[in-house]
């Protein structure tokens, strides 16, 4: 049963953007929440410090006032608390004046001394407001360096919320506004976070569908952008697999179809008497089987090579040492070709870390597709050199060449250019050379020249030379896949 795709949710959202949008809105209260609740305790702490830093300036200021009331007077009894009671009540604060035994006063004006204050003990009027449960401040009333007395004021219940209020106010806007704009800003992050998620999603379903035109494209930061652009070749390889499977199909239909029509002709005509058979008559027959075994051996040298990381030996090698043995192997088919060889090895030895079976078989696909496409009379060049990172090998030809724009194609899987499909090529030797040579982290290039003549260069990454033991050369001697090395290969 097809699954079918999750929908989007409000918003444009679907099942993975609204997960991450209700995370994001989790966090964004979870934070507008601490931050609003420190910001609240912490007004009401400051705004509660600073009124009591009031009050107790209002009692340090009643205090002084009495003091002088004392000084003038010479003493309590007749002492005029007048002032003292008028900064008290500019500040809505009940007063008690004690002396220094803790007894209570009274006012200049002989107010009644029997009345109770607002902690149930007699003293002056001023102080029977009902404020008991208020904040209170106190002072010691000093006169020449000595405490005479001191003063209480309490002070009324809802003294200083009146700023807390607002600070409360101005707390919880500010709240709501965060928590807004968190919000929007979470939707907006969750959106531009799997938007391109939902494309890539919808471009892999349409892919699978059958739609290899489908794409990403989403221009996104970060990783984002990196897996919608992953994607995206990734569909580029896919076509281009599939692409090459078509054309696998007809290129081996259209190189079997020949020789087995031939084979099937020649065979009736055995069959049915209307041909003898004659030797000349067999070796026709036998060229159009050894046609096809070549065709089939290629197809399969391809899908070896194509798994060849899998299967290498590495060890060190003498890179020198394997080109001058390819070339020898490969002289006679060379020179049957009317070619002229030439070897120019480099440093010797030459050491990288690579499988000197498949290396020889790269090299020997190079010398084969040179004998393919040169002409009789040109010149084969091998070269090795060195370079501080890599060891490079140099097939270089005075052939024909080949045209600037078939350049970036010639290692391409069954590709073939207008030469090799003259010259009966599979397209298949040179792909086998790049999955090699590619599979021992190296690189091979090709290069033409506008008068002609055509350039493969072969880099690999140099291995430092062994310390105790000279460099082994058998691995180069006797290749394990000799029967493989022998059949002739191109493009």
């Amino acid at each position: 049963m097809t699954r079918e795709p999750p929908t989007a949710g409000p918003g444009g959202l679907g099942p993975l953007g609204r997960r991450l949008f209700a995370a994001f809105a989790v966090v964004a209260l979870a934070s507008v929440a601490l931050l609003t609740a420190a910001a609240l305790v912490g007004a009401g702490r400051g705004l509660g410090s600073a009124h009591q830093a009031d009050r107790q300036h209002t009692a340090t200021r009643v205090a002084t006032a009495a003091a002088d009331a004392y000084r003038a007077a010479g003493g309590w009894s007749t002492a005029d608390l007048s002032t003292a009671r008028s900064i008290a009540a500019g500040a809505g604060a009940a007063l008690t004046v004690r002396d220094a035994e803790g007894g209570m006063m009274s006012g200049g004006s002989g107010e009644g001394t029997g009345a109770e204050d607002d902690h149930g003990m007699t003293g002056s009027g001023h102080g029977q407001h009902g404020q008991g449960s208020g904040p209170t401040a106190s002072a010691g009333v000093v006169v020449d360096g000595r405490t005479v007395g001191s003063v209480h004021l309490v002070f009324p219940a809802g003294s200083g919320s009146a700023g807390l209020d607002v600070a409360w106010g101005w707390v919880a806007a500010a709240a709501a506004a965060a928590l807004v704009l968190a919000l929007a800003v979470s939707w907006f992050v969750t959106r531009r976070l799997t938007a391109p998620v939902v494309r890539v999603a919808a471009s892999a379903r349409a892919l699978a569908a059958g739609d290899r035109t489908a794409r990403a494209r989403v221009d996104a930061p970060g990783e984002l952008g990196d897996l919608a652009a992953a994607f995206d070749a990734m569909a580029d390889d896919v076509s281009h697999a599939e692409q090459a499977r078509h054309r696998l199909a007809a290129d081996v239909a259209h190189e079997l179809r020949t020789p087995l029509a031939s084979l099937q002709a020649g065979l009736e005509e055995l069959r049915d008497g209307y041909a003898d058979p004659s030797a000349r008559r067999l070796a026709s027959l036998h060229d159009q089987a050894l046609r096809l075994g070549r065709i089939v051996d290629d197809l399969g040298e391809l899908a070896d090579a194509e798994s060849a990381r899998l299967a290498l030996r590495p060890a060190e090698v003498d890179l020198t040492a394997l080109a001058v043995a390819a070339v020898a192997e490969r002289e006679a088919e060379l020179r049957t070709a009317g070619l002229t060889v030439r070897t120019v090895p480099g440093p010797a030895p030459l050491p990288v870390r690579a499988d000197a079976d498949r290396l020889h078989q790269a090299l020997g696909n190079l010398l084969s597709n040179t004998a393919r496409h040169c002409r009789p009379g040109d010149t084969v060049t091998v070269t090795t050199s060195a370079t501080p990172a890599e060891a490079v090998v140099e097939v270089a030809d005075t052939g024909p060449g080949i045209p600037a724009d078939e350049l970036p194609h010639v290692f391409d899987r069954l590709w073939r250019g207008a030469r090799a499909r003259s010259g009966g090529g599979s397209g298949i030797g040179l792909a086998v050379v790049k999955e090699l040579v590619t599979a021992h982290g190296g690189t091979v290039a090709a290069s033409s020249g506008p008068e002609g003549g055509t350039r493969m260069t072969l880099r690999l990454p140099r291995a430092a030379p062994p310390s105790s033991s000279p460099l082994r050369q058998g691995a180069v001697a006797e290749p394990r896949v000799a029967s493989r090395a022998n059949t002739p290969r191109g493009i």
